[in-house]
């Protein structure tokens, strides 16, 4: 919302994930509660890097966020404590909410995920319709316009951040719980990063449905790929990836949801005719 793109949201993923999963694996802590901490961690870190980072603008920006999350994996890679390379895999327990294992019936985990996407969702749906929401979206369109009209935009995107981060980080850490295991590469390659990003670049930025219109393209297109090609076509999912995004960078900057928006200009123009 604030018109910052990061290449490197896979760091928070894998906060998410191995902080649940350590915690669990460890101390025995329910993943709800290493769900909450890991979402916590994040959203710190991600204040942490806001400070420097957000005081570079456009592919500057985003080329530190790609650095910070290939650091990340790095680190991850080489913490025995964390498995290093051969990740960890997470006891099998009885099934229950308590544990979030379904080992039996996967239909609890859709509904989770509904749930957490219904959620985000709405937690969105109410910043755009506040004062931060508005404040978000000036800070997007104009920094300096905004910031001349008295809004905080250092303090907007900061805020913005840590949320994303925030929920992130806990679609990590429930990731981990439904496979089970988790290695670097998994919940924090840099294709994780894209994945993040694209559906969100794809629909439009700084819209409520733009993610999930971009995701309702990209998710079936990757998922087509896979089964079409197999293992022949290992990578052919990131040369889509970048075919995408030069497409819409060239025919559509704004995202899919600027195909309705224009179409609804009319009516709005004539309302305002009258």
């Amino acid at each position: 919302y604030c018109g910052q793109i990061s290449l490197g949201h896979a760091v928070y993923f894998g906060i998410g994930a191995y902080v649940s999963t350590l915690l669990y694996t460890h101390a025995g802590l329910t993943p709800w509660l290493g769900m909450l901490a890991g979402g916590t961690l994040a959203a710190l870190i991600a204040l942490a890097l806001g400070y420097p980072f957000f005081r570079l603008r456009g592919h500057y920006f985003t080329i530190a966020t790609i650095v910070v999350a290939e650091t990340g994996l790095l680190l991850v890679l080489n913490w025995d404590f964390a498995g290093g390379a051969q990740g960890i895999q997470i006891p099998y327990g009885p099934d229950s909410w308590a544990h979030l294992q379904f080992a039996r019936d996967k239909l609890p985990y859709i509904y989770f995920a509904l749930g957490l996407a219904l959620l985000t969702w709405l937690v969105t749906f109410a910043i755009e319709a506040s004062k931060s929401g508005y404040w978000w979206r000036a800070v997007k369109d104009n920094a300096e316009a905004a910031e001349s009209l008295g809004v905080v935009v250092f303090r907007s995107k900061m805020a913005a951040a840590a949320l994303s981060a925030f929920f992130t980080a806990i679609g990590g850490s429930f990731y981990a719980a439904f496979v089970s295991y988790i290695d670097p590469d998994s919940v924090m390659g840099f294709q994780l990063s894209l994945l993040i990003a694209l559906p969100a670049v794809l629909g439009g930025i700084g819209t409520l449905w733009g993610p999930a219109l971009g995701a309702l393209v990209l998710i079936p297109l990757t998922e087509l790929t896979r089964s079409y090609f197999g293992g022949s076509g290992s990578g052919l999912d990131l040369i889509i990836y970048g075919v995408l995004i030069m497409v819409i960078a060239l025919a559509r900057p704004e995202g899919l949801m600027s195909l309705f928006g224009r179409r609804r200009e009319p009516r709005a123009s004539a309302r305002t005719h009258r």
